[in-house]
């Protein structure tokens, strides 16, 4: 009898395969049918695939130092806000949500989930935008594009190859996010239902954390239809709220409310086209996501939020202070690229020493970056 780690099990994969028969339905990604790895693998005795990329992205550096980066709000405006490691984990439980009552794989979309945004850079959207204008005349730079790097080139788990050596449908959900028209592959709905429960998220999160900053208030926000409506909810379900909980209960009603809209609206559809197979569904136009009018109301407060919270004045000015010194110290990199640890010396022959400099800075938390801008300047 073959083993594997020491546990006895002549083929791994076909409790996993059990298990999903019984609870996924024939439009879900099944772990059997996966495409596998770019380097081969003997199958885990007790894992199917999808849990093991999740775990390689957990288990990864540049997912631990998703704690030290901003979301949006910086670490001078107190410690309450979200990091990016918190919206990570808060897109997972959303997406697994909606994933288990929709009958999805909850291992592919909680790996998904868990690197969608692996490689953001210090200073969130700001760092981002500030790496692709350094880098702009050699591809550029995204967030999305260098998480896939980092997957694929940069983490190193094996000593055989480079990367974690996730399954195929793990890296063409992260691809499809780097090229949202990708010609001739439609996303798994899985990959699908990560992006809307990514957009929830912050949504309300990013409501969340400018009220309690005091950028903007509940009644700054209550013209909008959306949150009109969860205010009127929370008022004829709660008496007597203080301005603390009544900020808590209208965040979990912004939540709420349009993942109960996207589940009911995605069910009715999904039985009207009665999918039996993922390839039926990939063929169809079926797309997951909210009813018209919700999806109305999800725009309007989008752009509310760009308009008043991310463009904030206060916010504008950490954003160009921050800019201005991932420009100076990419430029001081590059005039001086034997400041690279030497580990990073082989990637800096392949890579050249611009996008290298972009990597390097990439891969910081905002502390240090900090502390590395302070000791290269001061």
């Amino acid at each position: 009898m073959k083993t594997i780690d020491g546990v006895a099990n002549d083929q791994p994969l076909d409790w996993v395969d059990k298990r999903e028969q019984l609870l996924l339905a024939p439009y879900a990604m099944r772990s059997i049918h996966s495409k596998g790895r770019a380097h081969p693998e003997a199958e885990h005795a007790y894992r199917g695939p999808f849990q093991r990329d999740r775990d390689r992205i957990l288990h990864s550096s540049a997912y631990r130092r998703l704690s030290g980066k901003m979301q949006v709000f910086t670490g001078e405006m107190g410690d309450y806000h979200r990091t990016r490691l918190t919206h990570t984990h808060e897109v997972a439980t959303i997406a697994r949500t909606i994933g288990r009552t929709l009958g999805l794989n909850e291992d592919l979309i909680e790996a998904l989930a868990l690197m969608h945004d692996i490689g953001h850079p210090p200073y969130g959207h700001a760092g981002e935008d500030a790496l692709n204008e350094c880098i702009e005349g050699e591809g550029g730079f995204s967030h999305n594009q260098f998480g896939l790097t980092i997957v694929q080139e940069i983490e190193i788990r094996f000593h055989d190859f480079p990367g974690l050596n996730l399954t195929y449908e793990a890296l063409m959900g992260q691809l499809c996010r780097v090229d949202k028209n990708l010609k001739g592959q439609n996303p798994l709905l899985e990959v699908q239902l990560v992006d809307a429960a990514d957009s929830t998220t912050y949504n309300a999160h990013d409501a969340d954390d400018a009220i309690k900053l005091g950028l903007v208030s509940i009644e700054d926000m209550q013209h909008l239809s959306l949150i009109a409506e969860c205010l009127d909810y929370v008022k004829k379900h709660y008496v007597a709220l203080n301005e603390e909980l009544l900020r808590k209960a209208l965040v979990h009603r912004l939540i709420e409310r349009p993942v109960t809209s996207l589940l009911s609206h995605c069910a009715s559809e999904l039985t009207r086209y009665d999918f039996q197979s993922v390839e039926e569904a990939l063929a169809s136009d079926f797309v997951i996501g909210l009813p018209a009018d919700v999806a109305e109301q999800k725009k309007e407060l989008e752009k509310y939020l760009y308009d008043h919270v991310y463009r904030h004045p206060s916010l504008i000015e950490v954003r160009q202070k921050a800019q201005w010194r991932v420009k100076e110290m990419f430029e001081s990199y590059c005039q001086n690229p034997d400041r690279f640890p030497k580990k990073y010396q082989p990637r800096l022959e392949r890579v050249g020493v611009n996008r290298m400099a972009v990597e390097y800075i990439a891969g910081m938390t905002d502390h240090f970056f900090e502390q590395t801008y302070n000791s290269m300047f001061s």
